[in-house]
């Protein structure tokens, strides 16, 4: 306690970069030799992928085998709303779970000051599509894209619809949140489950597509989600969506 109140001290009497960069140092060294432990990581560094989600648990088993390759990850909403100096919790994850990482995030709100080595920050919509051509023309072919942004169905469709073709092969495009998809206040439906408007019902409309070289249909043209996607993998309110390997 006595410890917490004189840190606290210290801490309001810094400016807010060297703040962040204090605190950053004292996480660093928290997590030496625990950096593999994602759901660890989302507590010390404070992002809701553990804790009001259990998410990491599902990353950490897809992302285990790319975490020391130098990884471009793009995560499409930062956190902390409109507040400029707010957020920015699971960037800093994938900073240090991605050692070699590089880090990218878009966000409406400008997060610029959330900024720091190896964590590159664009403001902008996730369905302005020429906002996000600008973003991948900075950023180049991405090996993963993570969608934590507004959550509304339209919002993901777009995005995903656009990004996918951006990822490297074998890259891997996660949707977070699709509870939404059955809420009418983010254009989601909860009787028309198969409704490829939403998030879910757009989705599993692709699963078939995994197994097109079946179909029983001499005029079957196999479209550009059949040729592209490896694997889908449904979780509660989590998808992972594998690009196919060359």
């Amino acid at each position: 306690m006595i410890r917490s109140v004189f840190f606290k001290k210290v801490l309001d009497g810094f400016s807010f970069k060297r703040r962040r960069r204090f605190i950053s140092i004292v996480n660093y060294f928290r997590t030496i030799g625990r950096s593999n432990d994602l759901s660890l990581l989302a507590r010390i560094l404070k992002t809701d992928k553990w804790g009001y989600h259990y998410y990491t648990e599902f990353y950490q088993s897809h992302f285990e085998k790319q975490r020391n390759k130098p990884t471009k990850l793009l995560e499409i909403g930062v956190g902390g709303y409109d507040h400029p100096q707010k957020g920015a919790g699971s960037l800093r994850m994938w900073k240090r779970y991605f050692s070699k990482g590089q880090i990218f995030a878009i966000d409406i709100f400008d997060k610029s000051q959330l900024e720091e080595s190896r964590i590159k920050i664009f403001k902008g919509s996730q369905s302005d599509l020429d906002f996000l051509q600008n973003v991948v023309s900075q950023t180049g072919k991405l090996d993963v894209i993570i969608d934590d942004g507004s959550h509304r169905n339209q919002d993901v469709l777009n995005s995903f619809n656009f990004l996918f073709s951006h990822l490297n092969e074998g890259g891997i495009y996660v949707v977070e949140d699709t509870q939404t998809s059955y809420w009418p206040e983010y254009g989601g439906d909860s009787e028309k489950l198969d409704e490829k408007s939403t998030t879910m019902g757009y989705f599993k409309s692709l699963v078939d597509g995994l197994n097109h070289e079946e179909f029983k249909i001499d005029s079957y043209r196999p479209t550009y989600w059949d040729r592209n996607i490896e694997s889908i993998h449904f979780y509660h309110n989590l998808i992972f969506i594998y690009k196919v390997k060359s």
